[in-house]
């Protein structure tokens, strides 16, 4: 063990921040560094295909704590920085300026990035990408009334993005190669409400379709050219086709990676001291009884203070259900739970599929999974105790709206 006595976080994001904030609030009064690759300082990225892409909240919201938290906390805030290398024998981190650090303990809350469009044309201006707050300062720019955005892949960030656009008057083009929307996150029972909300406030959605390349002139994107031969004209095209966890750093150093830094329930990585959280992590989940990587919010939002308790020596474990929300239109979501693609045996509806108000349950045989609340609110806790009970349920009550969700719960 080094002699040094620093804690170090590498990625200045949600995560890195509340980890840096978690280190301070239970009593670490060491040294403490944290390190991002953008200049700007750690803030949320929801905000940057919601409420500040709508020009409904301002910039300012997006970050964690205001700029001089960080100087008020005696965390050394390195901005533009990045780490190139990782020597975990020597406990040591070298950035790309060539300056070192020294660490005691390490958190790697490196994030994703998102995966690039590989078609010809790809590279033309106008091709763009949500990730950043300069890329959601650049989407405001082009999401005007009379704009024809077309977008490519129906995911949560796709479909996000075209709502805003829609909300600013734009023209938009949805296109997915997959039969529905959100289809491997929600199977097709689910997918479909999402197919019909866009369809219902004037996306031009369409299924089931190949991107050939992207067209240019002098350099800029003019449209979209199809598998069918379909040419799309467009004067912007964003890209929401997933992100890769960023674990260039951890596996070039020898740790374990797979679909992510791969860790214990406690957040340890492979190599001594070093830690993992957010989207590069690939966790055990104690209840779950495997390792899941998630890419939302609430996991960049309390993971890290799990890793900063462990790294201080505290017997802490992470077990906390994955959990995420949408703002689409008039369409609000939280799903809370886990299921693998196609594995669920059935989906219960409680309510109205139809006026978008209602509960959705994934089950495996008569046992919750998961469970998504459409424009229906205050159940995601008696929704997880159901999926943490691991009971058997009445399909027949859980559909029920007069039946209380809590009445379900064992005990």
């Amino acid at each position: 063990m080094t002699a040094n006595t620093a804690h170090v976080i590498v990625g200045a994001g949600l995560g890195g921040a509340k980890a840096a904030q978690a280190l301070r609030e239970q009593g670490f009064q060491g040294p403490l560094v944290l390190i991002g690759e953008e200049r700007e300082h750690p803030y949320e990225r929801p905000p940057l295909s919601k409420g500040y892409l709508l020009g409904k909240d301002p910039r300012e919201k997006a970050f964690v704590h205001p700029r001089q938290w960080y100087a008020d906390h005696d965390v050394d805030l390195r901005l533009g920085a990045t780490a190139s290398a990782l020597d975990p024998g020597a406990h040591r981190l070298t950035l790309s300026d060539g300056s070192r650090v020294d660490y005691a303990k390490l958190l790697l809350t490196t994030g994703a990035s998102p995966r690039p469009l590989q078609v010809p044309g790809a590279d033309l201006d106008g091709v763009l990408y949500l990730r950043t707050l300069a890329d959601s300062d650049r989407l405001k720019t082009v999401f005007r009334s009379g704009a024809r955005i077309t977008v490519v892949g129906a995911g949560w960030i796709g479909l996000e993005t075209a709502a805003a656009a829609r909300a600013a008057g734009a023209e938009v083009v949805v296109l997915e190669s997959a039969e529905l929307p959100l289809l491997r996150v929600l199977g097709p029972e689910a997918a479909q409400v999402f197919a019909d909300l866009h369809r219902d406030h004037g996306v031009d959605l369409r299924l089931g379709v190949q991107v050939d390349s992207i067209t240019g002139e002098s350099g800029t994107v003019t449209g979209v050219l199809l598998a069918d031969g379909t040419r799309i004209e467009s004067d912007a095209v964003v890209v929401g086709i997933g992100v890769a966890p960023n674990t260039g750093l951890a596996g070039a150093a020898g740790l374990s990676v797979d679909n992510g830094v791969v860790t214990d329930e406690r957040l340890r990585t492979s190599a001594p001291d070093i830690y993992a959280a957010g989207d590069v992590a690939s966790a055990r989940h104690p209840l779950l009884g495997r390792h899941i990587r998630v890419e939302h919010w609430a996991n960049a939002l309390n993971q890290p203070q799990t890793a900063a308790r462990a790294m201080l020596g505290q017997d802490v474990v992470y077990d906390r259900l994955p959990y995420f929300f949408s703002d689409q239109y008039d369409l609000g979501m939280e799903y809370t739970g886990y299921v693998e693609p196609g594995g669920y045996d059935r989906v219960v509806f409680r309510g109205d599929t139809a006026a978008r108000e209602f509960i959705a349950f994934w089950l495996a045989g008569d046992r919750v999974l998961a469970g998504m609340n459409v424009n229906v609110w205050d159940v995601v806790e008696p929704v997880q105790a159901l999926i943490r009970s691991g009971a058997a349920v009445d399909p027949a009550r859980l559909a029920d709206p007069q039946v209380a969700l809590e009445s379900l719960i064992p005990g």
